[in-house]
């Protein structure tokens, strides 16, 4: 029988929970906003509305879950957010019209609120401390598949038995597999590491500040990531490359992002996340400027953009860590995320809007806005360890 050590069991545990949380919310609308519109007789961008406000309610509660898991560990809240997930499944898949699809809708972001990487990550810092780096790369490494999973699944489900049957099964997956994974975490208790941890490196001198600037970092990734992930290929078209040449070039996103992951685990776990975070900001400037300028393939531009995109998705749980300190960190995490998750709710309409007015100079807002982030995590020193 193969063993694991203690923290690769965490790291192996919590990823898959997190793959199935992903795979069976945040990844859900992408196969199913249509079947569900046609069958309820609504236009599918009510589908996305009531997604986005999932969102928007996600990203106001995600500072109390994280409060809450400072206080009180990550375990009974990951296992709370099974049973949420899967109300809210069953209420869509029993959803007649617009208002009961957008109660389950507000359930879901509860749900996700309390299961997602926000609190995974606050989880493993209450747990392990400063060394939880090395598991939410792992966590984010295993989630990456998210989309790889839960898309082909949801749209075989679809097709042979249809949408309700669909998010029936991923609400009966949430209780026979999700719940089970999250209850096999350990419970929290006060730590020696984290106490260390505390000792051993100080907050940035100026430590609101240092938080205004990442929220505002994270934020301008999500939006980018998020109006990629909706618009990538019709992006590309609009270069004039075919549809079946952007779709392929679109698909080495998700594959882009966990090579960037396994490179950062391998190449720069050893140098402090703002490294990593400056690199993931200007991958995405450099791949529009070379596809603007030197006509890369859009193959390239992909491959770029979502590398940048696994690196930040780490530096996200990573990044506020080091700075800060495991004290506090799942509320303060909540904070810096809020606006992120807010962007999210409206990239995909605002990029939407962009490209139909400005074709691929749309890609001018989001160049400006990761090379703005480059700039302020220039402005972020790393504090100095006291000995």
């Amino acid at each position: 029988m193969i063993r694991f050590s203690p923290k690769l069991g965490l790291t192996l545990t919590l990823g898959s929970a997190q793959t199935l949380a992903w795979a069976s919310s945040y990844y859900l609308p992408a196969i199913l906003a249509v079947p569900m519109a046609r069958e309820l007789g609504l236009s599918p961008s009510w589908v996305f509305a009531a997604f986005s406000a999932a969102l928007l309610l996600t990203a106001m509660l995600g500072p109390s879950v994280g409060r809450l898991i400072d206080q009180q560990g990550g375990r009974g809240v990951l296992m709370a957010s099974n049973g949420v997930l899967a109300l809210g499944l069953v209420i869509m898949a029993l959803a007649q019209g617009m208002v009961t699809l957008m109660l389950a809708w507000l359930i879901t972001g509860v749900g996700m609120a309390m299961g997602l990487y926000d609190a995974a990550f606050a989880t493993l810092g209450r747990l392990l401390g400063r060394s939880a780096r090395s598991s939410i790369t792992g966590v984010t490494l295993l989630a990456g598949f998210a989309s790889t999973i839960g898309w082909p699944l949801t749209a075989l489900l679809e097709n042979e038995f249809g949408w309700r049957a669909a998010c029936g099964v991923w609400a009966v997956l949430h209780i026979v597999v999700g719940l089970p994974l999250n209850t096999c975490l350990p419970k929290a208790g006060d730590s020696a590491v984290q106490q260390n941890d505390e000792k051993s490196a100080p907050p940035p001198e100026r430590p609101r500040l240092a938080m205004v600037l990442l929220a505002y970092v994270f934020a301008a990734g999500w939006f980018v990531s998020t109006a990629m992930a909706a618009h990538l290929p019709r992006l590309l078209q609009e270069t004039g490359v075919s549809l079946s040449v952007a779709v392929a070039a679109a698909a080495l996103v998700g594959p882009a992002q966990v090579a960037a992951r396994v490179g950062e685990f391998a190449l720069l776990r050893h140098l402090h996340p703002l490294v990593a975070a400056r690199v993931a900001t200007t991958l995405h400037p450099i791949g529009a400027a070379l596809l603007a300028t030197v006509g890369m393939p859009a193959a390239g531009f992909a491959l770029l953009h979502g590398a940048g995109n696994g690196l930040m998705t780490i530096a996200s749980g990573t990044l506020p860590l080091a700075l800060f300190g495991p004290k506090g960190f799942g509320q303060r995490q909540g904070l810096i995320i809020a606006p992120a998750r807010a962007m999210q709710a409206f990239a995909p309409l605002l990029f939407g809007l962009l490209i139909e007015h400005n074709g691929a100079g749309a890609l001018w807002l989001t160049t400006g806005l990761m090379l703005l982030a480059t700039l302020v995590l220039l402005c972020i020193r790393v504090p100095r360890v006291q000995g």
